[in-house]
């Protein structure tokens, strides 16, 4: 009999909305759990989720009124696993198998660190300034929530070191799985790299503005290159001046939900964070074939460590460090071997059928 699977979300867009809803639907397809998605509409690819999407909003930490609806909506569906897939979600659902009616069991998918969380304070380097008090309260409460779920499910080897050393989560409550990601078509470039590509949101931790310092530096942005930003947020203005020494080589497009058409007219990903984990336009570029420069944090350089490949990773923060790299990647005279590489990798790693399996595989280990 197929399990009862329930997502629960409190966003309607952001990567973990987009991981949950290429998940359910991958499921929904092949038949193999009943599923349906509790949360508001996704921005992106609603669709997918025609006649299996219920509509619940937990808009705070603080309604809790909102939270017992949510609650009372999943034990009325009686799943068998409530799989929360925010920070929120994890909030309203850790505990719910202990009610009455609950699920068998509960899963939290931890995607990410609160945002003034440092490359270095996460990776433990000694002396690093650590975050905000709201934030170390925000972790205390993501690791009381860690241990009360039956299994928190970290997208990188990193976030589940973080958990486990870090916020003292123990070992056998951490499983690592791959996100799941929509894949382009691979289209590798044609010719050594010239056109460029950044999709984030504009803050401070995505790293555009070293990027924009760095394609300052002398060799490391030559004649005939450009850079094509996708994204929107509050760093656009300031942004948009710092490059304006660029000229119109460095186009500012906004939000976009055309990824895929902008990765395949690109040659390479440019991705200059200084904090990520597992980036899913990462994966969306490997999957186009497309070589990408990055920075080396969180499960970045998981992700891009492939035998044969070429690798562009840049400290974090360090703009020199970024600048060498640029030049090596457009020095490269046949970027397409590398995508090649990085595309079948993709495809191994974060197929959604490949994903969805190891779901169900954990699922069934939880109910049996």
């Amino acid at each position: 009999m197929a399990p009862r699977i329930a997502y629960l979300l409190t966003q309607d867009r952001g990567g973990p909305v987009d991981v949950t809803v290429r998940l359910a639907a991958e499921l929904l397809s092949s038949g193999s759990a009943e599923v349906r998605v509790f949360g508001p509409k996704p921005a992106r690819d609603a669709d997918l989720l025609d006649g299996h999407l219920e509509a619940v909003a937990v808009d705070s930490k603080g309604s809790l009124g909102a939270a017992r609806a949510a609650r009372a909506a999943l034990r009325a569906w009686r799943p068998d696993v409530v799989h929360a897939q925010d920070r929120r979600a994890g909030l309203v659902a850790a505990g719910l198998e202990r009610t009455r009616g609950g699920p068998a069991a509960v899963v939290h998918t931890y995607h990410g660190v609160p945002d003034d969380v440092t490359e270095p304070w996460f990776r433990g380097t000694p002396g690093t300034p650590a975050p905000s008090r709201y934030t170390r309260a925000v972790l205390a409460a993501d690791a009381l929530v860690a241990r009360a779920v039956a299994t928190t499910v970290v997208p990188s080897p990193s976030m589940g070191e973080f958990l486990r050393s870090r916020l003292r989560v123990p070992a056998g409550k951490v499983v690592h799985v791959d996100n799941a990601v929509g894949l382009p078509p691979s289209s590798p470039p044609a010719a050594p790299v010239r056109h460029l590509l950044f999709v984030g949101l504009l803050v401070e931790r995505k790293g555009l503005a070293d990027l924009v310092d760095a394609l300052a530096r002398p060799g490391a942005f030559p004649a005939g290159c450009d850079l094509t930003v996708a994204g929107d947020g509050p760093e656009r203005a300031a942004l948009e001046r710092r490059a304006a020494p660029l000229g119109d080589r460095v186009r500012f497009l906004g939000f976009r939900s055309d990824v895929p058409a902008l990765l395949a007219d690109a040659d390479a990903l440019v991705l200059p964070s200084r904090m990520e984990q597992q980036p899913l336009v990462v994966a969306e570029a490997m999957a186009a074939g497309k070589p990408v420069l990055a920075t080396r944090c969180g499960g970045v350089a998981d992700m891009l460590t492939v035998p044969g490949a070429a690798s562009w990773l840049a400290e974090p923060g360090d703009v020199d460090d970024l600048a060498a790299r640029l030049r090596e990647l457009l020095a490269d005279p046949d970027p397409a071997r590398t995508g090649r590489l990085l595309a079948e990798r993709a495809r191994q790693r974060f197929a959604a059928p490949v994903c969805a399996r190891a779901h169900l595989d954990l699922y069934a280990g939880l109910l049996a």
